[in-house]
Parts: C-alpha cells; structure tokens; sequence
C-alpha cells in the first residue's frame, strides 16, 4: 500500500496474506487522504518482494506510485525502448513505471511545474503498451486510473462521502465502504483525487 499525505508518498509492502502484512502497526504511518493498494498474485515476474506492488518512482522532485492489472504483450520491447538491461525485467508492471518515470524526467522544466506531469506521462506512455491493463497510480495530489483500449481488465468507479475510489474489483471497494458508480470503458482514465 501507499498512501499520500499531499507532500509524500509513504509506502509499505510485504509478501503474505494482507491481515499479516498489514497489522495496525504497520498501517499506522500510512496517514493521508489518498492511497493506492494491491494484492498481486504472480502473472508476469516471479513472486518475489521486489515484484509487491504498488511499485513507488522518483521523478525529480515528483514520485508515483503504481498498482497495475494484467499482462502486457510487449513487454521486451517497451524494456528496450526503456535501455532496461535484457535479462533484469522482473515484471511488465515494473517496465510500465520506468517508462512513466523517464517520461516525466523527460518534460520540459516549466511544464512540471503545474502538477500535471504524471497526466502528460501516461498520455505518453500508455498508447506503446499493448496488452490487457487496467492502471491505477498515484502522485502527490492525484489518483489517476486507467484501463487498456480493449477492456480485457476492470476498473471500477465507486463513490465515498468525501471523495472517489478506482478498484479492479468489487473487493477494495467493498472493504472501504465505496458504493459502486460504473465500470469504466475500454480505454478510458480519469481522476478520482
């Protein structure tokens, strides 16, 4: 899981069953109004601690952090594009958030300095992944939610009190009381926060 207080990303991430991984100790320090959280089961990559989500980037003054659904088709490619040693891709989801990463490293200095600059990534990087995906990240200020052009995965829209929740399935929603608004399209993304 990780968690936003507005100014930063907090991130705690184990390996086991969520009541061992998350005692109330351990959430504890994930204060703040935002959050994103995973549960992987092994797709692409091993089940290993390294390949827990959601996976957490730097960008500069910036960072993110990632939770992502499915298996992309073009994994090798975008790990090349990425200059990613061959043979060191641990996961599809991991190649994603590099290549989000070097997008925002990549934006011209004025242009970071709105906010946005985890928006223009994806509007970079999401039309060069080719797969079944549905992508929820996380900045400072954003929860930003997407799902692939073909609606192979699910992302859900649910509705708090005092703001919006993005899960794969009926389970996050359910556990933080969200009341279900829709599904989202097939290549669709918004943000909820």
């Amino acid at each position: 899981m990780a968690g936003s207080d507005g100014d930063t990303i907090t991130r705690v991430k184990d390996m086991g069953l969520v009541p061992h991984v998350f005692p109330p100790r351990t959430l504890a320090p994930l204060q703040g109004h935002r959050a994103v959280g995973h549960v992987r089961y092994s797709t692409t990559g091993a089940s290993n601690w390294g390949n827990a989500q959601p996976i957490y980037r730097e960008a500069g003054d910036a960072g993110f952090a990632l939770g992502h659904n499915g298996n992309l088709t073009n994994t090798a490619v975008l790990a090349d594009a990425a200059g990613i040693l061959p043979g060191t891709v641990t996961s599809d989801s991991d190649v994603v958030a590099e290549l989000i990463q070097q997008a925002m490293l990549a934006a011209e200095p004025g242009a970071r300095s709105d906010g946005r600059d985890l928006e223009r990534a994806l509007i970079d990087v999401l039309p060069k992944l080719d797969g079944a995906f549905s992508l929820v990240l996380m900045d400072d200020s954003h929860v930003v939610g997407v799902r692939d052009p073909n609606g192979f995965r699910p992302l859900c829209l649910g509705r708090l009190d005092n703001g919006g929740v993005l899960s794969a399935g009926t389970t996050g929603r359910d556990i933080v009381g969200a009341h279900f608004v829709r599904e989202l399209d097939p290549g669709e993304g918004g943000v909820v926060a």
